[in-house]
């Protein structure tokens, strides 16, 4: 099905004749560049970690991957062959010994290495040999290719734990990552860009992967600069705002309709409170938000100022007032409404985010 389907999208988007058909599989319409090796390569973010899975075809695993929490990017690619940088179509003859795979970057302070594996044989028949699915070939084989002896001693008890519940030995091979290399664009993020195109992956179980709570930035790295300080650097406005409560005029701060992505910290300290994925408008006015990067960056306290009761909302490390916090927000997105000040925050453009250094939190933006 899945070699039946490639042909057909590549004959409909590219309306060429010139498409080889090899015996066994048909040939993407182009391979934009040579992809390179990518085996263990270094980390921008040093807390991120590589687990690299097989588990059939390459479409449906990726994409499985890509919506577990705290995974942070997921390829698909050729590993451990012998052929150097091979094509689908060479991979496809079965002869360069390579199994489709995708290479999940993860954060292991979100999830657990063995959280991926222990998912990774809800979506595989771990001892079904050359086949997964309609998908039959030595390419399509079951394993995870792990970069260090540490992973290896997480993921060998998981192994043990799933052979129990199997007569035959399991298919899954569970060796070090020799050699990956990038399948072609055509390939990379193949479902999201195909939303109908073909799965053998059912993706139920990905409502028993447990809710790993994290606080994702660590106060000590901020702090609050003396009275006399913020007079000088804070503009008169946004000092009125975060050290007296004063709230701007709606549709006037620098913020309330802004776009771009990124992340709005703190005015005062720098530390990060908001993210430019869970902005709306909200028609009020001041910049509106769903949630916070993280609950406890944020401190809650009652406000019955004006004859209204109100929760007022201020910076953990700084203490600045930063708004209000309403429970008409978006339904879909939790019910609540965090309505900031657009002088009590500033904004991190998304490609500045490594330069400011706040790239761990780029996850967080896209």
């Amino acid at each position: 099905m899945k070699k039946a389907m490639i042909l057909l999208v590549l004959f409909a988007t590219f309306l060429t004749s010139a498409l080889a058909i090899a015996a066994e599989c048909p040939v993407p319409s182009s391979r934009e560049t040579s992809q390179k090796v990518q085996p263990m390569e270094k980390h921008i973010t040093s807390d991120l970690r590589d687990i690299y899975f097989a588990g059939g075809c390459f479409w449906g695993v990726e994409e499985y991957f890509s919506r577990i929490p705290g995974v942070i990017d997921v390829t698909s690619g050729y590993a451990n062959g012998t052929k150097a940088d091979p094509t689908y179509r060479e991979v496809c003859s079965g002869k360069t010994g390579h199994a489709e795979t995708v290479h999940v970057r993860y954060d292991p302070t979100v999830v657990e290495l063995r959280t991926l594996a222990e998912q990774f044989f809800k979506i595989i028949n771990p001892i079904s040999v050359n086949r997964q699915g309609n998908d039959v070939g030595s390419q399509y084989r079951t394993g995870i290719y792990y970069t260090t002896p540490e992973d290896e001693k997480i993921l060998a008890p998981v192994m043990h734990e799933v052979q129990k519940k199997y007569t035959r030995p399991l298919a899954v091979e569970l060796t070090p990552l020799q050699t990956y290399y990038l399948a072609e664009e055509y390939h990379q993020d193949y479902l999201k860009k195909n939303p109908n195109g073909y799965c053998h992956i059912n993706f139920d179980s990905l409502k028993d992967i447990p809710q790993h709570k994290k606080e994702t930035v660590n106060p000590n790295r901020y702090s609050k600069p003396s009275a006399e300080a913020l007079k000088q650097m804070l503009t008169p406005e946004a000092y009125n705002i975060t050290q007296k409560a004063a709230t701007e005029r709606p549709f006037t701060g620098a913020f309330w309709n802004h776009k771009e992505p990124g992340i709005y910290v703190d005015v005062v300290t720098g530390e990060p409170l908001f993210s430019s994925a869970d902005k709306f408008e909200s028609g009020t006015g001041w910049p509106s938000f769903t949630n916070p990067i993280a609950p406890e960056m944020l401190t809650e306290h009652e406000d019955t100022s004006y004859g209204m009761k109100r929760v007022e909302v201020k910076s953990r490390v700084g203490g600045s007032h930063l708004g209000h916090v309403f429970n008409d927000g978006p339904k879909d997105k939790g019910g609540m409404r965090y309505c900031i000040n657009s002088g009590a925050i500033r904004f991190i453009p998304y490609d500045e985010m490594d330069k400011l250094n706040y790239g761990d939190l780029k996850h967080l933006v896209k």
